[in-house]
């Protein structure tokens, strides 16, 4: 039988350890940890002897305390030492919360963005948090965000429903990149009543004009399941793996797909994606179980 000294005893270490726990999750985890995520793999329709070294950030969400400008450079110096031919930016720069000291301006994390180097280039594409935040855009209805210009004023080219041709060793490949499937909201000040996307997968497709593989960048995953055999990997980030994650699985996915496409690489039918677990942190400072991570590709 437990006696009184010890039912507080066993009180006061439970709330230690939530505390602990709590501190880990909302500071340590998401401020102090860097994680390197590997992948290895030949997709189908891979070139033969083509060996690229694919480097991906995906959702920096900028902000104070959490990602400010000085430790997003510090991210884009340890993602130079890991000496990729490319550079692949996934979208998601614009802070998506509220518990922040401060914003961080775009043009103080694209010239942080601006720090990374690659022998082919740095390339990016947008994500709906970029959209959101921007309200100009919003009114709009489409056209840019300051995300755009902001990345286009520092050198880094933007991929809205475009596809190019690259070439390494002689050989070719496509990137192909969409714009964001959530792009704009609902609400009767913007006239819809429906979110709506702006990506176009078959237009941006019907840009790619030889067998060279392909790899799509597309800043949700929810798009994987119409995405043709033709593209040899799919790159997306937008899910931050769940933020919460216990023994492979998230309780909560910003996808209608849940667990299926939040974290990892993930082969269904032959055709394969990489969903990033991200940079930063969407809603709340959370992050437990998937740490902050560099992607690193190594195709062929």
């Amino acid at each position: 039988m437990i006696t009184r000294r010890g039912f507080f005893k066993l009180v006061g270490g439970g709330i230690a350890g939530v505390m602990s726990l709590g501190g880990y999750a909302f500071a340590y985890e998401p401020l102090a940890r860097l994680g390197i995520a590997r992948y290895r793999l030949t997709p189908p329709g891979w070139t033969p002897r083509l060996k690229l070294r694919v480097v991906a950030l995906a959702d920096i969400h900028a902000c104070e305390p959490w990602m400010s400008a000085n430790r997003i450079t510090a991210i884009c110096h340890r993602a130079n030492e890991l000496e990729g031919d490319v550079t692949v930016l996934l979208g998601d720069y614009a802070s998506g919360m509220n518990m922040v000291t401060q914003y961080v301006h775009s043009s103080q994390w694209s010239k942080a963005l601006a720090t990374l180097q690659a022998p082919l280039g740095v390339h990016a594409i947008m994500g709906n948090h970029d959209w959101w935040e921007d309200r100009t855009a919003q009114k709009n209805g489409g056209m840019e965000t300051f995300g755009h210009r902001a990345l286009a004023d520092v050198g880094i080219p933007v991929y809205g429903n475009r596809a190019v041709r690259l070439e390494k060793d002689g050989r070719g490949f496509w990137f192909a990149g969409l714009e964001d499937q959530l792009a704009l909201l609902p609400g009767r000040k913007w006239g819809r009543t429906r979110m709506l996307g702006l990506d176009d997968l078959d237009g941006t497709m019907a840009q790619v004009t030889d067998d060279a593989p392909v790899i799509l960048l597309a800043h949700e995953p929810d798009i994987f399941p119409r995405v043709p055999e033709r593209v040899s990997l799919t790159l997306s980030g937008h899910t931050h793996g769940g933020q919460i994650r216990f023994l492979g699985r998230s309780p909560i996915v910003p996808s209608r797909y849940g667990n299926r496409y939040a974290y990892g690489h993930i082969v269904e039918e032959g055709r394969n994606i990489i969903v990033s677990g991200g940079l930063g942190c969407s809603i709340a400072p959370v992050r437990f179980g998937v740490p902050p991570e560099i992607v690193v590709i190594d195709l062929g």
